[in-house]
């Protein structure tokens, strides 16, 4: 173990990590880069398929060969960022995923825009670990940390609705080939700041061989599992190829699982998740994920299609969360993170969360925007923040720095993995109490008018129950945090590690996401 990872909670930083406040304001550029990128090409999506020609059978591969790419490939992106240094890989995966989008911005066809789309997804399966590592090595002090992990999850959290403002603006006047663009001067200051500032700890490489089959089953296993969701959605939870699709992601996963514990080099070490904390952080954060992404696509589709907003107007609508988060991350969790156990703030935080989204479910054609949606938006945004932010911390509690690149790879592996699940899971649900609905209450309608105000009446129908579900699964994250995550205060509590074999104590203060 590092030196400066293994110093004393609260003690002074090392001079080796002088620049690490500057190095954070081009993690967080590169962090807010990607997470911009998830939902600023939703926006543009419609003018791109419009202009290259894509038919509404392949457009959904657009976002779907960026998330097999980026889903799939974590695991082995965060080893080689624990093998070749994090420094190496986040700035590596910044350039990678600059050409990538320059390369989409170009595009002439369908084929080479799902090819851009994968490639940005490949290297952002390598910047994002290796982004997240290295804050849990370069900071060290427990308060420093929270300051920087405030920050950093108010980017994480906040980023996705900046997108939905960034993507309208773009695509409404310039072009929106400007939303892949726009993704190259991020990377190009991000990773020459990097390069020149970000000094990472010694001593903290995995330089062990790579275990190829866990590479490959990890792989193959996340992919056909991320595919199999996303193709629930599209063509059904019956469909043949979807059903064989859990089959074989469940078979390659059990078969990961058991080579991993016997290898002598793992990929993913299984301390790194057995783990109750680390295990409960994976498990909540995933679950919360699902409930946040309904609320994202249904908000969109309500502000847009029922109320007419346009992608502009939509994206500002989104802006209370963003506050919700800020406030949330930088002032609540990172006041509170060194006082008080990580399970008091983000048990009510999901909670808190949970009643923002119970106000959505009374949405209506006819609902206000100020009485309604604003706070719902401000609650959701404020019990995220705060519990994203000690989320972000914890998840690679006393792991050592040869583990933190597939620990916090772990973390979006979760989010990813949530976010399919949650796309797929809450549009049966809205699109099956949708058809419920109409078939109910369509016999009444004699006129036109009369059928279309009883589809749009169906449409938010469905959201509304689409999301109860998700406020259920806020509230699940709750009571999965409070009952298994047990860490203390994290400036005060020595943890002992779960390695294999003999238990080693770790005076390591809370390390990030």
């Amino acid at each position: 173990m590092s030196e400066t990872a293994a110093k004393a909670p609260g003690a002074p930083a090392t001079s080796g990590d002088a620049n690490r406040w500057k190095a954070l304001v081009f993690i967080a550029l590169a962090q807010l880069m990607v997470v911009l990128d998830a939902t600023i090409v939703n926006i543009a999506l419609p003018s791109a398929q419009t202009d290259l020609g894509i038919s509404d059978g392949n457009r959904q591969w657009v976002v779907t060969a960026y998330a097999l790419a980026f889903g799939g490939l974590l695991l082995f992106g965060g080893r080689i960022a624990d093998l070749w240094g994090r420094k190496n890989a986040f700035v590596v995966g910044l350039i990678g995923f600059a050409l990538a989008s320059a390369l989409g911005g170009a595009a002439t066809s369908g084929a080479m825009m799902f090819g851009a789309r994968a490639l940005q997804g490949v290297f952002g399966a390598l910047l994002a670990p290796a982004a997240l590592s290295l804050l849990a090595v370069m900071f060290t002090d427990a308060k420093e940390r929270a300051k920087a992990f405030g920050i950093y999850g108010a980017i994480a959290g906040g980023g996705g609705a900046v997108g939905f403002i960034l993507g309208g603006v773009l695509t409404e006047y310039m072009d929106w080939r400007w939303t892949f663009f726009v993704n190259i001067p991020f990377a190009i200051v991000a990773a020459l700041g990097a390069y020149f500032v970000i000094r990472e700890p010694e001593g903290g490489r995995n330089r062990n061989p790579l275990d190829i089959p866990g590479v490959l089953l990890s792989t193959l296993g996340l992919v056909a599992l991320v595919y199999a969701f996303t193709r629930a959605e599209s063509d059904g939870w019956g469909d043949s190829v979807t059903v064989g699709m859990f089959v074989a992601s469940a078979v390659l996963l059990i078969a990961f699982v058991v080579t991993e514990a016997r290898v002598k080099a793992p990929l993913l070490p299984l301390r790194v998740i057995t783990d109750r904390n680390r295990g409960g952080i994976y498990l909540s954060l995933g679950i919360a994920i699902i409930a946040m992404f309904g609320t994202f696509l249904f908000l969109t589709y309500y502000l847009q299609i029922v109320k007419g907003y346009t992608p502009i107007k939509t994206g500002f609508a989104f802006m209370p969360m963003i506050v919700g988060m800020m406030v949330g991350s930088t002032q609540i969790g990172t006041r509170l993170m060194t006082r008080l156990p990580a399970r008091l703030l983000m048990g009510p935080g999901f909670l808190v969360a949970a009643v923002g989204m119970l106000l959505m479910t009374q949405l209506e054609i006819g609902s206000s925007y100020a009485s309604t949606i604003l706070p719902a938006m401000l609650l959701l945004g404020l019990g995220m923040g705060t519990a994203f932010m000690p989320a972000m911390s914890l998840a690679t509690l006393g792991v050592e720095p040869r583990d933190a690149g597939v620990a916090s790879a772990m973390v979006n592996t979760s989010q990813q993995v949530g976010g399919a699940i949650g796309t797929a899971l809450l549009n049966t649900i809205a699109a099956s109490a949708t058809t419920s609905y109409i078939a109910d209450h369509i016999g009444s309608a004699t006129s036109k008018s009369q059928q279309q105000l009883v589809a749009l009446e169906g449409q938010v129908h469905g959201y509304t129950n689409a999301i109860w579900f998700a406020v259920g699964m806020l509230v699940l994250a709750a009571v999965i945090v409070v009952t298994l995550v047990n860490a203390g205060r994290p400036d005060t509590t020595a943890v002992t590690g779960s390695g294999e074999g003999a238990e080693e104590e770790l005076a390591i203060p809370v390390v990030a996401h």
